[in-house]
């Protein structure tokens, strides 16, 4: 059920009607004054029959007899065609304001987040990436130091339907704030574990870090949706995904400087070190969120989002939206090929420093340099993939061609390893990353006017499950055969979902969505050939 207004073509001797559907307006919503819309809708409703009744009762002295003995020409059809005018400007008059507006505000909105997601990034890998360092200090295996990884995917796993449904239920700032607070709360604790038999301690307070991630890891397209208008909501995603790239890029690089091998005195004050730096700015970045992070702007940025909360308004059970997009097959697909893409990133994130190590024993800071390569190449792709939806809206063709080329570039880092190539890493880094920000695009894409935090929430929750899969069996054929092995494993998946890519259906509503207000009506003119898309 939509309150939108119907436009139709209206034919000579006939009297334009408004659909009753534009009587039944929603309540106004939270944060948004559409009081100005919600009144001309229902005045324009009301006002048209009462400007017909005045034409009559103007025209009553000038009926076929009087008009015969006046030596007047006035006809029937005449009269008609004077009440068709007067009935269309009365539409034209009375047609609700649909107004949107971007705020400079938004800005702002998305370096809060961005700062928040690449805090919450760089926690999620600072382990794995010293894995032999970890393993050494605490005295633990390799597999318990990739489970440090690993608990981000399983919380979001466990928890992402609740913190869906809490974004989807009470806005982006209830989400951001929890998300900054288990990244602060989780970072003061792993404070506490900078002794030899505090692995638990450590992996208690990743827990809490990587569960708070399920308020924010699913934010880009709903931050993008709600803040920024139609020629910007893909870049603003890309941006939003940026953020994360950037923490991990940080969590690759920083701790193989901050942490070095040594004696356990030595290592306890360097953990100390890199703990208390990660606390004091996760204090900071939850202070931002608390005093400047709002949960909408005064008026949407455009007429799909505007149109999308109010099908919310008619239509807002949660648990309704869940089970049409699981049902939905162009969505099935989408989720298993993000799910595949995304889990490979993920897999070789956490065995990188294991995969470098068994070529080049001694090159503990190089590892973090090929992994801080990866993720900038990762956020050069989100960006240009961003730009390219924006300006030439070819979803599902973006999608196909990033993943070939991810496919190309696993190939290449598979079979060249160990030739310390970086620049074919980076390619293969840019086009496996880069494919984040898309798959959350096209998912909003083909599943409008739904939530975009409930379908990048499922998007997520599938590349955390083929994450943990990835990692666990990769890091098994890695140890018992060989890194080649392993790698052309992960080559052959990406095909598979290329292949998969290929059955989505591209059925861009939200752009459909953004045409109405492009072809909105606005004379009377305009009124009489404009046609409305569904």
């Amino acid at each position: 059920m939509t309150s939108r207004r119907k436009y139709r073509k209206l034919k000579p001797g006939r009297v334009g009607k408004v659909d009753a559907a534009a009587a039944r307006e929603p309540q106004p919503l939270a944060g948004w004054s559409r009081a100005a819309t919600s009144a001309a809708a229902t005045s324009a409703a009301a006002e048209l029959p009462s400007a017909r009744q005045d034409h009559a009762h103007s025209t009553t002295a000038a009926t076929p007899r009087d008009a015969i003995s006046d030596g007047s020409t006035t006809t029937t059809a005449d009269m008609g065609s004077h009440l068709d005018d007067v009935n269309r400007d009365a539409l034209v008059e009375k047609q609700p304001a649909f107004e949107t507006r971007v705020f400079a505000k938004r800005w702002a909105i998305l370096v809060i987040f961005i700062l928040l997601s690449a805090s919450n990034g760089a926690q999620w890998i600072e382990y794995s990436i010293i894995a032999n360092i970890i393993a050494q200090f605490y005295d633990v295996s390799f597999s318990a130091v990739d489970w440090t990884s690993m608990i981000y995917m399983l919380t979001y796993i466990f928890f992402f339907i609740p913190a869906a449904w809490l974004l989807d239920r009470w806005g982006l700032r209830v989400s951001i704030l929890l998300g900054a607070a288990g990244n602060c709360f989780g970072a003061w604790i792993k404070l506490l574990s900078t002794h030899p038999d505090g692995f638990w301690i450590t992996f208690l307070g990743q827990t809490i870090v990587g569960a708070s991630q399920m308020f924010t890891l699913g934010i880009p397209p709903r931050l993008a949706a709600v803040w920024f208008g139609p020629d910007e909501v893909s870049r603003a995603c890309a941006a939003g995904v940026f953020g994360n790239q950037l923490g991990i890029a940080v969590g690759f690089v920083l701790p193989p400087l901050l942490v070095s091998n040594g004696t356990s005195d030595e290592i306890a004050y360097d953990l100390n070190t890199m703990f208390l730096s990660s606390a004091v700015l996760n204090s900071i970045i939850l202070a931002l969120a608390i005093c400047f992070f709002t949960a909408r702007p005064p008026l949407p940025p455009s007429l799909a989002q505007l149109t999308a909360q109010e099908e919310k308004a008619f239509d807002n059970n949660f648990w309704s939206t869940l089970r049409k997009l699981m049902t939905n097959k162009d969505f099935i697909l989408l989720f298993i090929t993000y799910g595949i893409n995304t889990g490979v990133f993920y897999a070789i994130s956490t065995l990188l420093s294991q995969m470098v190590l068994s070529v080049y024993p001694e090159e503990t800071v190089a590892v973090g340099q090929v992994g801080l390569l990866i993720v900038v190449a990762g956020m050069l792709g989100s960006v240009v993939g961003g730009i390219c939806l924006d300006k030439f809206k070819k979803f599902k063709l973006t999608t196909i061609l990033v993943y070939l080329f991810s496919f190309v570039g696993m190939i290449s880092f598979t079979f060249t390893i160990d030739l310390n190539s970086m620049a074919l890493v980076f390619i293969n880094a840019f086009f496996m990353t880069g494919y984040l920000p898309i798959g959350f695009e096209f998912a909003a894409e083909i599943t409008y006017p739904a939530a975009e935090g409930t379908t990048s929430g499922l998007l997520n929750a599938s590349a955390q499950i083929f994450g943990i899969l990835l990692t666990s069996l990769m890091g098994y054929v890695m140890h018992t055969f060989s890194t080649l092995t392993c790698n052309l494993i992960m080559s052959i998946i990406l095909i598979i979902g290329t292949v998969l890519t290929g059955f989505i259906t591209e059925d861009l509503k939200r752009q459909k969505a953004h045409a109405v207000q492009a072809n909105m009506p606005i004379s009377a003119t305009q009124l009489t050939s404009c046609s409305v898309p569904e």
